[in-house]
């Protein structure tokens, strides 16, 4: 599989989240190029503020290779993380980022604030924005003007 490959299944993912009327974001983690685990959000429904798809496949992914450092694992994610998830992503270690969509509202990967790219932090990920962006873009547009519609999606 290549990056493309592994975005279309951080979308999934995010499609299974929007469905259950969570913001679609989703996640995988890729090691020796494979998929080790898969989430998407799940915070609405677990009335849960940190249930972020990036923390739970970052939970997922140290639980499979039994270790709290994935220093050489990836992570595909369809939305810039938060400031939350990318303190996370920087303490697993996690070798490269890679970022469907820009979050101009809450982005910590350089959008808004940069943690994952804080050089005073002792762990700085590659980073790459615009994988399947549009795709990414276009699914959290879709899901906020329902939500303005009045639907909860």
């Amino acid at each position: 599989m290549n990056e493309i490959e592994f975005m279309r299944m951080a979308l999934v993912e995010a499609r299974e989240a929007f469905s259950r009327g969570e913001v679609p974001v989703g996640a995988v983690i890729v090691k020796e190029g494979e998929i080790i685990t898969a989430a998407r959000n799940e915070n609405r429904e677990t009335s849960n503020p940190v249930r972020h798809a990036e923390i739970i496949a970052i939970e997922k992914a140290c639980a499979a290779v039994g270790n709290e450092r994935l220093t050489d694992c990836d992570l595909y994610v369809t939305k810039e993380p938060c400031a939350m998830c990318a303190g996370a992503i920087v303490h697993a270690r996690i070798r490269r980022l890679v970022i469907g969509t820009r979050d101009r509202r809450y982005g910590a990967c350089g959008t808004v604030l940069s943690v994952c790219g804080n050089r005073s932090l002792n762990h700085l990920p590659q980073i790459e924005f615009g994988v399947l962006e549009q795709e990414a873009a276009g699914l959290m547009k879709d899901f906020f003007s329902l939500r303005r519609n009045g639907n909860n999606a």
